[in-house]
C-alpha cells in the first residue's frame, strides 16, 4: 500500500507543478494582445503607430499597457533615439525566442481549428438544404 500511496503523491506533485507552469505562463502572456503584437515586432523594429496598425483593433491605451507589461517580462525593449522629435521604437529581445515553438504550434493549432470550424458549419449547411 505505502507504493502505490508514494506513487500517487508523486503524480500530484508533477500535476501541481505542471499546472503552477502553465498558470505562470498565462499570467505572463495573458490576454488577446501579447502573442499578436510579439509576432508583430518579430519582422524588426516598430514605432507605436505602426504597430498599432499591424494589430487592427487595438486601442492606444491597451497596445501602451501591454508594451510595458512585455517590456517588464522582458519580450520586448523600449528604444528611445534622441533628437526633434524623439523616435521611439519597440522591438523583440532575443529572450521572446524563446517562444518560437508556442507560437508555431498555436498557429498550427489555430488553421487546424478554423478549418474544422469552416468544415463544420458548411457540413451543417449542406445538411439543412
Amino acid at each position: 500500500m505505502e507504493i502505490k500511496r508514494e506513487r500517487m503523491d508523486h503524480k500530484s506533485e508533477a500535476c501541481i507543478a505542471s499546472i503552477n507552469a502553465v498558470r505562470d505562463a498565462l499570467y505572463v502572456l495573458n490576454g488577446k494582445w501579447k502573442l499578436p503584437l510579439i509576432l508583430a515586432l518579430s519582422n524588426g523594429p516598430q514605432r507605436f503607430k505602426d504597430i498599432q496598425r499591424a494589430l487592427g483593433e487595438i486601442t492606444p491605451k491597451i497596445l501602451s499597457k501591454e508594451l510595458k507589461e512585455l517590456e517588464m517580462n522582458e519580450f520586448i525593449k523600449r528604444v528611445v533615439f534622441p533628437g526633434m522629435p524623439v523616435t521611439v521604437t519597440y522591438e523583440v529581445t532575443p529572450y521572446s525566442r524563446s517562444l518560437d515553438n508556442v507560437l508555431d504550434e498555436l498557429r498550427s493549432w489555430g488553421m487546424q481549428h478554423r478549418q474544422r470550424i469552416v468544415n463544420s458549419r458548411r457540413s451543417k449547411l449542406a445538411e439543412t438544404a
